[in-house]
């Protein structure tokens, strides 16, 4: 079995971005005797957003850290999803295999279980963000909107798509950031259709809609998705983004009217473009970047949350071999994820590419699934071992 080299003192590791990447991170370095800092944006734990799903190697992850059980416990459990047309009527079967992966659960239920899993031995702080990073040769001092500068021998951006860490340490978004042409609005509401386990999808040239069950049936989330160039609107302005999904759907057939009203009632609401992060390097000095901050796969790959989770574990793993040296590890890290990132990558842009196409036959969508379940793992695939193997703390 591998033995993790202890560092010559305990080196300290700022995380920006609370969400899943971050905690996995946080996690990991901790059980590898690093002092590891999240900073969050957010006042608290943000519950919104949609299903996510694992497959292969970020099973394995959940299943070092002592989660596989839990996770899967929180699985929706989704089953097939009708398509209808704009009188509701039902016309294919989407197969669950298509759209749920392995394990699917709610971004929210996953953000909580693994702040549940690390809030006692890693540092919150909620309502925050980095303002400045300055690096010497023995750290890097960072300045905060709110709280009093710290140093810390090390900075993680885990921060998203629109990473301010990837901003401060390497450049302007618009070098990085590559638009796939699609826009989703998600937001929760009431099961008012009285779903069970699935999902109602509506779809024209250029937009859908979608509804699936959440939480045991007792609520809902919804989206809209809709093709556009590049929209210029203000990022934190959410009743914006809902006037721009308004105008978009307006005069839209079924459920559609009842969904926008849901919608702008809504206080859980997001709204992004779709996009992937390409970079030539995802560390500069002392400051390293993780997950979609660095190499984001967009939402039409279905790996998104799957990466942040394999990232963090080679991430630390590589710090903790290498005893601290952030130079060797940030290097093979890069090595080791470089050629997964590519692939999710190489996905979500074909995913992209047929996201609004003619809905296929029920025939093309069975074997479509079919296919699906053949090269879909069903158990853990593993990863090298940089891990210590008992449950979690």
């Amino acid at each position: 079995m591998h033995q993790t080299p202890t560092p010559r003192q305990t080196q300290s590791v700022l995380i920006s971005g609370g969400s899943v990447a971050g905690p996995a991170l946080a996690y990991w370095l901790h059980r590898h005797g690093f002092a590891a800092t999240i900073v969050e944006r957010a006042p608290q734990l943000r519950d919104g957003g949609y299903a996510v799903d694992f497959r292969g190697e970020a099973l394995d992850v959940l299943d070092r850290m002592g989660l596989l059980a839990e996770v899967r416990a929180l699985g929706t459990r989704m089953g097939d999803a009708a398509l209808v047309d704009a009188e509701g009527r039902q016309y294919a079967t989407l197969p669950a295999a298509l759209f749920a992966g392995d394990l699917e659960v709610l971004k929210g239920d996953l953000t909580r279980l693994l702040y549940e899993a690390t809030r006692e031995n890693v540092e919150y702080v909620f309502g925050d963000s980095i303002a400045s990073l300055h690096q010497d040769a023995d750290g890097v001092l960072v300045t905060f909107e709110r709280g009093a500068p710290r140093r810390f021998d090390l900075v993680v951006g885990a921060d998203g798509l629109h990473s301010r860490t990837r901003a401060l340490a390497f450049g302007p978004e618009e070098d990085f950031v590559r638009h796939l042409g699609i826009y989703t609005a998600i937001f929760t509401l009431d099961n008012y259709l009285g779903l069970e386990n699935t999902g109602r999808l509506y779809a024209v040239p250029g937009k859908a809609a979608n509804i699936f069950t959440a939480r045991g049936n007792t609520e809902a989330r919804a989206a809209f998705h809709f093709a556009a160039g590049g929209l210029e609107y203000d990022r934190r302005d959410p009743a914006a983004h809902k006037r721009i999904v308004a105008e978009r759907f307006a005069g839209e057939g079924w459920e559609v009217p009842r969904l926008l009203r849901e919608m702008d009632a809504a206080e859980e609401f997001f709204f992004d473009a779709n996009a992937q992060v390409v970079m030539d390097t995802w560390s500069a000095g002392r400051v390293v970047l993780l997950g979609d901050a660095g190499y984001c796969a967009g939402p039409t790959s279905g790996r998104g949350t799957s990466q942040a989770l394999i990232g963090a574990y080679l991430l630390a793993g590589e710090l903790a071999a290498r005893g601290g040296d952030h130079t060797a590890a940030f290097a093979a890290y890069e090595r080791q994820m470089r050629p997964r990132a590519a692939e999710h990558q190489a996905l979500g842009r074909e995913g992209a590419e047929r996201f609004f196409l003619p809905a296929p036959t029920q025939d093309v969508l069975d074997r479509l699934a079919d296919h699906a379940r053949e090269n879909t793992p069903t158990a853990p695939v593993r990863l090298p071992d940089r891990a210590p193997v008992a449950a979690r703390p």
